[in-house]
């Protein structure tokens, strides 16, 4: 199993319009954990310009999927989104252990 962070990079005026889409973006989030696709999501703060996901699969295409259907890609909340894959080595779900 494969990680990816699916980077959200937050338009402005986003603190402002995010209240109206935020229920249906955390349903979609919590979905997706449930099914096991999304290990972690969240904003990064000071300043709140980025949003990060966390994904487990095979490939990018669940992550990719996911910001395809979110409300804040949807409306504009999110001025742009990329998808990398992240080797993990360190801890117990990494994706490629490596120890010494």
């Amino acid at each position: 199993m494969n990680h990816y962070l699916l980077i959200y990079h937050l338009g402005p005026g986003y603190l402002e319009r995010r209240p109206e889409f935020r229920a249906e973006h955390l349903a979609l989030a919590w979905d997706a954990a449930e099914r096991g696709e999304l290990l972690l999501g969240g904003a990064v703060e000071d300043p709140l310009d980025t949003a990060m996901l966390l994904f487990a699969g095979e490939g990018p295409e669940v992550a990719e999927a996911f910001a395809a259907a979110d409300p804040y890609v949807t409306n504009g909340l999110v001025e742009r989104w990329n998808v990398r894959r992240w080797v993990t080595v360190v801890g117990e779900g990494a994706s490629a252990p490596v120890r010494p």
